[in-house]
């Protein structure tokens, strides 16, 4: 069995560098890696200041760096570009800023795939588990904890009247996909403002098949986000919503964030520091504005979408190709 691995980069730093460092000391080493990298020139100001050369030429596999323009990337269409080019079983994705918490975790990840062996179920695609880093602020460590508990979870259609959203639940941050069900599904959505990762899951699991969240693969993994980046992310994740009714017009996600919100809350009293509700608080007035935005986008005009967003190119190259009114 044969595992690839693709990893889209845009100004990669040291924790890029770890990250390939990692991946020497895995237990089970991937056959070859496709670097899809946004903007050449500002790939070679990374290489200057950081190691990134001496990383790549000390990986004990193949290496393949592919250029495109910033205006050329695409959540779901990089992805697809990096995927079409493996000739592997399976197709690793990974984020720049994910570092593997242990030797463990490509063969643990790659495992969850074959979970059909203990039973009927097949998996489509295995995501893993995101651990804090050391400077992650308090609220965003319970939201990781929230969103990747300790246990691993297979979800399918018979779960979506439980678990709802969180069926399609699914994290490119450290993903493992099937390559011939990939094909069969016809890959990633693209081009599409965020939740590429989601839509497969929901298309996969509409087909079908499974998706496995691996609780014993770990990578570490967090961001200590703005109020504005707060509000740009949950812009785009609400318009990505909105664009597919067919996905999300049966399934809430604002229950499952009203669950987070109380559990934060209950979280913070518990440890003793309830005034972080403050900060809570105006996070989530930042979150629910950008996905209250995000949802009625249609009526707002460029100027505004461009002042929302934190994906400027997606919307110029889409209104290129449309007659949306400005």
């Amino acid at each position: 069995m044969k595992v690839d691995m693709v990893i889209p980069t845009f100004r990669p730093d040291d924790t890029f560098c770890l990250l390939l460092q990692k991946l020497q000391e895995q237990t089970f080493l991937i056959h070859k890696l496709f670097l899809v990298n946004t903007d050449e020139a500002l790939w070679e100001e990374s290489k200057k200041k950081y190691p990134i050369a001496e990383a790549i030429g000390a990986l004990p596999f193949p290496v393949q760096i592919l250029q495109i323009r910033k205006e050329e990337f695409d959540h779901g269409g990089t992805r697809n570009f990096g995927a079409n080019l493996s000739k592997a079983d399976i197709v690793i994705f990974m984020t720049q800023d994910a570092v593997a918490a242990d030797r463990y975790l490509i063969e643990r990840l790659t495992n969850a795939l074959h979970y059909e062996k203990k039973s009927e179920k097949t998996v489509a695609v295995a995501y893993a588990r995101q651990l804090p880093r050391e400077n992650c602020r308090i609220v965003e460590r319970y939201t990781r904890k929230f969103n990747y508990p300790d246990k691993n979870q297979i979800k399918g259609k018979e779960d979506l009247a439980k678990l709802g959203i969180k069926t399609y639940f699914c994290s490119d941050v450290c993903a493992a996909y099937r390559k011939d069900i990939f094909a069969k599904l016809g890959g990633f959505e693209e081009p599409v403002i965020f939740n590429e990762d989601m839509f497969y899951a929901a298309k996969a699991v509409e087909a079908g098949y499974y998706v496995a969240y691996a609780a014993d693969a770990r990578v570490v993994h967090s961001h200590n986000y703005s109020l504005k980046q707060q509000f740009t992310r949950n812009f785009d994740l609400s318009v990505s919503q909105k664009q597919r009714p067919d996905i999300f017009s049966h399934v809430s996600s604002e229950s499952e964030g009203i669950k987070l919100v109380k559990g934060a809350v209950r979280y913070l009293c518990s440890i003793r520091k309830p005034w972080l509700v403050f900060a809570l608080a105006a996070q989530c007035a930042a979150k629910y504005m950008g996905y209250f935005l995000g949802k009625h986008y249609e009526r707002l005009s460029r100027k505004q979408i461009l002042k929302c967003t934190a994906s400027r190119d997606y919307w110029k190259n889409r209104w290129k190709k449309s007659s949306e009114p400005h």
